[in-house]
């Protein structure tokens, strides 16, 4: 489970203390050479056996080289004092393992092609993983909150969650967000969801970006921000429930029975079903509509509807019946999507 903020915070203070020991070197080294007239070689030893607080060195004749000498000791001892804390602590803390995992997430991430991007781990967030891993879809997972690195690693995606902000341009890049098939932008906050809209637009112009809106003014600020789909948890409960209430027989639209799935599938240039005619691809799969490059929209295309590039088929089926419908219309170059 690792905790990217805390990891790269003990590397930075590790390349500060490196920093600082080269200044004093170099400081030191150009100090004793005029103030000593010591060679450069001689005056590196003296100033490194100065900084050590080793003693092994006679002490300077000179007073200015008295003086170096003992302002050399005084910020080596701090230095060292520094330096021993630092390595005491992130031992103590378990930064070592922090780390470790750190570089394995990196490591497995940078391996990913066509995932998805959870941006939050709330109620949203987690609903949206289940289903994902139902898909059998790859994910990576963006959140500050440590809590929520928790119910992560208790869902068995401990190394595929990166604690950080999700708005931030690293941290999506960190999340492979170039390689990535989709972000869903799920946080609570409406603010932080437009900022990661903008972030990852900005990033990678042409992927797919589905955003959360709580409040109904958000949603067009969202779209504008650059979001694809905008969907607002409230409304669509709230719809869901007037809707059972109003048809007890009739159950959610997305999901059938809990076996039967609704979605969009592009015909891919090159693909297999390129150029085939409806009936001999659907196989078991109910095609609901097609929609043509040019926007238009046919409900229950005819069996000998031949299928072109950009067609999109909105298609009702079980999660095998759909998969074959993906693999028959992706892209002959295009690489399979991860599952």
């Amino acid at each position: 489970m690792p905790r990217v903020g805390e990891a790269t915070l003990f590397l930075r203070r590790l390349w500060r203390l490196a920093a600082v020991v080269a200044v004093l070197l170099l400081i030191g080294t150009v100090g004793f050479a005029l103030i000593e007239s010591d060679s450069p070689w001689n005056a590196f030893v003296r100033t490194l056996d100065t900084v050590a607080t080793v003693g092994a060195i006679p002490a300077p004749k000179d007073a200015g080289g008295e003086a170096l000498r003992v302002v050399l000791i005084i910020l080596g001892v701090g230095t060292l004092f520094y330096a021993l804390v630092t390595v005491t602590e992130f031992f103590v803390h378990g930064h070592l393992g922090e780390l470790l995992a750190s570089r394995r997430a990196q490591r497995m991430i940078a391996s990913l092609t066509d995932h998805y991007l959870i941006c939050g781990f709330g109620r949203v967030g987690r609903q949206a993983a289940r289903d994902l891993s139902v898909a059998g879809a790859t994910y990576v997972v963006v959140d500050p909150t440590p809590e929520n690195r928790e119910v992560a690693a208790a869902m068995g995606v401990g190394d595929l969650f990166l604690e950080g902000k999700p708005s931030d341009d690293e941290m999506l890049k960190a999340a492979g967000i170039t390689r990535a098939k989709a972000v869903l932008a799920c946080v609570d906050s409406d603010a932080e969801n437009i900022f990661i809209t903008l972030s990852a637009r900005g990033l990678c112009p042409d992927i797919r970006i589905v955003a959360r809106a709580s409040a109904d003014d958000s949603e067009q600020k969202l779209k504008r921000a650059g979001a694809d789909r905008v969907i607002s948890p409230y409304k669509a409960s709230g719809a869901e429930m007037a809707r059972l209430a109003l048809h007890p027989h009739v159950s959610g639209v997305v999901e059938v029975a809990n076996e039967y799935r609704m979605e969009e599938i592009e015909v891919r240039p090159g693909s297999e079903g390129l150029g085939k005619a409806i009936g001999d691809v659907r196989g078991g799969a109910f095609i609901v509509a097609l929609r043509r490059a040019d926007a238009t929209f046919q409900v229950q295309p005819a069996g000998d509807t031949v299928l072109q590039e950009a067609d999109v088929l909105v298609v009702m089926g079980t999660l095998r019946t759909v998969q074959r419908l993906e693999s028959l219309f992706e892209s002959a170059s295009a690489p399979a999507p991860a599952r």
